[in-house]
């Protein structure tokens, strides 16, 4: 058994992104406690887990109880599977329901019976205690430092365009189309989500219609060492005539602004072509995850071509702009 703790930002979104992982390698989310998700799956799913970008960690679930004495009592049968040395480290979520102050030392002894050495400054292990509505206690396999998606924002890349999404929720977007080989982003701007594409191995396709943008996504792809690529000068709109392919996975967060900054085209009239080029260059089954303004119909023009929309998570930006990010899959 296994726990991920998501992030708080976008929770359903990001609970969907492991639901999605999980897909791929053979596991399934079976409980849920506020940000706490409790995972049945394989070994096999762990590289798969390890894609996660709105994921703060995730473990080995060893003990789950209903108060601290009956998680103190459980983890004396437990064989703790810890190398080296260890410190007990609590996570008190918004809904904790239980006294959980004294905790990390008393379960600390509990381990340390077993022979463990304690280390509270660097410990070789991490024993991650949650307060919830119950209470639970794993070790930590994977934590997913913020520092390393920090470094690929925006204004840290060579070519800089300061609209562009977090790479956390770009890495998301990636995720929620389940790509295993290739991704195309149609309107890729600086190239912000084929970055975190090209990270996870997979080859990935741009397009845009600005040739600066063509060569600045080229030049921040090769400065974060992804090499395997396809840019393209071209228009989202006319897709079919850029490829001679069909993909399994599209992901693209299109421009929000004015006339100017959309080639002279109308904003809607814009994105009700670009999903109807995206639908004819995708595969049957493909997915296509894409952000749209929340005054735009995303779903209603989507599912007029034929699309089947799998989930919608709502982001407010700023006081002028709220969007909601779209999965969909074309059956």
């Amino acid at each position: 058994m296994l726990y991920v703790e998501i992030l708080g930002n976008l929770p359903e979104m990001a609970r969907d992104e492991v639901k999605a992982m999980l897909e791929l390698g053979g596991g399934k989310i079976v409980g849920q406690d506020y940000l706490f998700l409790k995972v049945d799956a394989p070994e096999r799913a762990f590289p798969f887990l390890d894609r996660l970008g709105l994921a703060h960690e995730y473990g080995e679930l060893l003990v789950e109880a209903d108060s601290v004495d009956e998680l103190l009592r459980k983890a004396k049968d437990v064989e703790w599977p810890i190398e080296g040395t260890f410190k007990v480290d609590t996570e008190t979520m918004a809904n904790c329901r239980h006294d959980v102050l004294d905790l990390p030392r008393k379960l600390g002894a509990v381990i340390h019976s077993q022979g463990h050495r304690v280390n509270l400054s660097r410990p070789n292990t991490l024993v991650r205690v949650y307060c919830g509505e119950k209470l639970y206690a794993g070790i930590r396999l994977r934590f997913f430092d913020p520092k390393d998606f920090e470094r690929r924002k925006a204004h840290h890349r060579p070519f800089f365009r300061p609209i562009s999404l977090h790479p956390r929720v770009s890495r998301a977007l990636v995720n929620l189309t389940k790509a295993t080989k290739e991704l195309l982003d149609p309107m890729m701007g600086a190239g912000g989500i084929l970055i975190e594409a090209g990270l996870l191995g997979l080859k990935v396709y741009g397009v845009d219609i600005k040739p600066e943008m063509v060569e600045g996504a080229e030049m921040n792809l090769r400065h974060y060492g992804v090499r395997d690529f396809e840019l393209k000068l071209g228009d989202a709109t006319r897709l079919e005539e850029l490829f001679d392919k069909k993909f399994e996975a599209v992901a693209t967060d299109p421009p929000y602004g004015t006339a100017a900054t959309l080639a002279g085209r109308k904003r809607e009239e814009l994105y009700r072509a670009v999903l109807r080029s995206i639908y004819n260059v995708l595969k049957p089954g493909g997915r296509l995850a894409i952000a749209f303004p929340t005054s735009f119909d995303g779903m209603g023009e989507a599912e007029k071509l034929g699309f089947k929309m799998l989930g919608r998570y709502y982001q407010r930006v700023h006081k002028s702009l709220e969007r909601y990010f779209y999965v969909f899959t074309k059956d």
